[in-house]
């Protein structure tokens, strides 16, 4: 099995042409959907110029000849113009159905990837990026619909209906001809100085709506603990700043999507009165056949309305395009990472040499020698900002360091295959995983706990978890929130703490394991701790408190490097 690793971010690449050809490329269902719109577009212009001629043969032979006003004397016609309509509308409706069937799946098989992609990121690498890659997994690639639906099928309509009716009208009028082609061109100009406009609007109001969600879930979060110190109407002003801006940015838009409609339209019916003003006077003059006027008049609207349909629907395509592009970003990277290794883990010390992390400050970790050996409790200290937290990471792999190596067993880290290495390991975060459900299944999260009551309840002493379930009704079958909600910061941190020492991992890594412990709780952890060890384990504490380092075998002070 190979893994992909994620490669170094690099610029994001732009967008280029109305339509964006990674969209094909990462989303199956998008390439059958555009095979799909592609032909009925076709359809419906073999429809509308069908139409047209039937409708010009009718009428000039109904005004011109005398002897054929009965509807006997057009039955064929008049049967071929009812099958053109009739096809025209089930095609019309057909693709209207399938593209709102065919968006959801796209948007989903995309919310999928850059899920995936989002995931693979580094911690160093997705953390300036988590509030973005929220906002377009959640509300922002939801706009992909709109162009789905309504800006991509006007686009194919444009692409096969009016070079066809051009065609068309040629054949039946070529001055006609000549004028729309004198004035077809001046929509995309108007389209294009008014999606120029637009495209910032949009990507400005992706920005504020990405502020605004941020600001909202970091306030949701921390609302006990303000309404606690009576500070919940705090963030009240800034939160209305964002919402008015956005409200602003969303306005601003809207203001520019309402205007170039109406100058579209208008300026399509000019052209179309153009047309009719000129088939009239030479019909008064008697220079043309009365058919191929009908005909001509017929066709004029059909060739300027696909173009002025894209004008329409581009405006309300362009924010879940602007979202879009950053997803295609992150997936982009993705696409661009290398395999790395696989197969067993071997066994032996975990080793860092000369490991070193560049951080906006200067480097931290720098220069870093650590051998986490097993049957020995190695505690790692350091002021805060040290990269106490960076170096669990670079062990586990989700990171990779800009200096030196990290060896397990020998072999570098990198070349391991990462689902058999983090098998290998229990890692306690500073901020632990509690998923909504039971506590039994928080507990099992990392797989099926195989020890006997009489372990598990030893282990809830050692942590205090025991007098956490006293308190509950359900026991283990509480049922949590999302992030552990129900239970307080505490109560989450020993839970955590439980299933980490439940482990049968041969490495263990603990990233301040006692911050929310009283003293007597502290001590039963650490002496839970040194069991660890001295069944053979090989445990990485990351602490500063004392005790903590008065438990460790090795005592190892991480450095940091300030650039002058």
């Amino acid at each position: 099995m190979t893994v992909d690793s994620p490669a170094t971010p690099g610029p994001v690449r732009r967008r280029r042409g109305p339509v964006d050809p990674r969209l094909w490329r990462y989303s199956r269902s998008a390439r059958g959907y555009l095979v799909l719109s592609v032909a009925l577009s076709l359809l419906i212009a073999v429809t509308v110029i069908v139409s047209a001629v039937m409708i010009g043969t009718i009428l000039a032979g109904v005004i011109t000849d005398s002897g054929a006003r009965s509807i006997g004397d057009w039955t064929v016609e008049l049967a071929v113009l009812a099958a053109a309509v009739a096809v025209r509308t089930a095609t019309t409706w057909v693709a209207d159905r399938y593209a709102h069937r065919s968006a959801s799946r796209v948007i989903g098989e995309l919310r999928g990837e850059v899920l995936d992609a989002a995931t693979a990121l580094t911690p160093r690498d997705l953390g300036p990026r988590r509030d973005e890659v929220a906002t377009v997994l959640t509300r922002g690639i939801e706009g992909l619909r709109a162009y789905l639906t309504g800006y991509l099928p006007a686009l194919l309509l444009a692409v096969a209906v009016t070079p066809l009716t051009l065609v068309a009208v040629a054949g039946a009028d070529l001055t006609s001809a000549v004028i729309v082609v004198i004035t077809l061109p001046l929509i995309p100009v108007f389209m294009i100085l008014i999606g120029l406009l637009t495209k910032d609007k949009a990507a400005a109001a992706l920005r504020t709506m990405t502020q605004l969600s941020a600001q909202l879930l970091d306030l949701i979060a921390g609302l006990p603990t303000l309404r606690a110190l009576g500070r919940e109407r705090g963030p009240a002003a800034r939160v209305r700043e964002l919402g008015d801006t956005h409200r602003r940015t969303a306005m601003a838009s809207l203001r520019i999507a309402f205007l170039s409609s109406m100058v579209l339209e208008l300026l399509a019916t000019l052209c179309v009165a153009l047309i009719a003003v000129s088939i009239g006077l030479r019909l008064v003059f008697g220079e043309m056949g009365l058919r191929a006027g009908v005909i001509a008049l017929v066709l004029a609207p059909e060739v300027y309305l696909p173009l002025r349909a894209v004008g329409a629907q581009f405006h309300a395509a362009e924010d879940g395009m602007a979202a879009a592009d950053k997803a295609f970003g992150l997936l982009d990277e993705r696409a661009a990472a290398t395999p790395v290794g696989e197969g067993a883990v071997p066994a032996g010390a975990v080793v860092l040499r000369g490991v070193g992390m560049r951080s906006r400050t200067g480097w931290a970790p720098r220069g870093l020698d650590l051998t986490v050996e097993p049957g020995r409790v190695t505690v790692l200290t350091g002021a805060n900002g040290s990269g106490k937290s960076t170096v669990l990471q670079l062990i586990l792999g989700l990171d990779t360091p800009d200096e030196g190596r990290v060896l397990v067993g020998g072999t570098d880290v990198r070349d391991l295959d990462p689902r058999a290495w983090w098998r290998s390991v229990s890692w306690l975060p500073q901020h632990p995983v509690l998923v909504p459900g039971t506590l039994r299944e928080n507990l099992e999260l990392t797989g099926p706990v195989a020890v006997t009551d009489g372990d598990l309840r030893s282990v809830c002493a050692a942590t205090g978890f025991d007098a956490v379930l006293r308190d509950l009704h359900a026991g283990w079958d509480t049922v949590v929130g999302v992030g552990g909600l129900g239970l307080s910061l505490g109560q989450r941190q020993r839970l955590a703490l439980t299933r980490a020492l439940l482990t049968d991992a041969p490495v263990v890594l603990l990233d301040e394991p006692t911050a929310h412990l009283d003293p007597e709780s502290e001590r039963a952890v650490l002496a839970a701790i040194r069991g660890l060890a001295g069944s053979g384990r090989a445990v990485l504490v990351v602490g500063h408190r004392a005790p903590v380092l008065a438990a460790g075998d090795v005592v190892v002070t991480v450095g940091t490097e300030v650039p002058a």
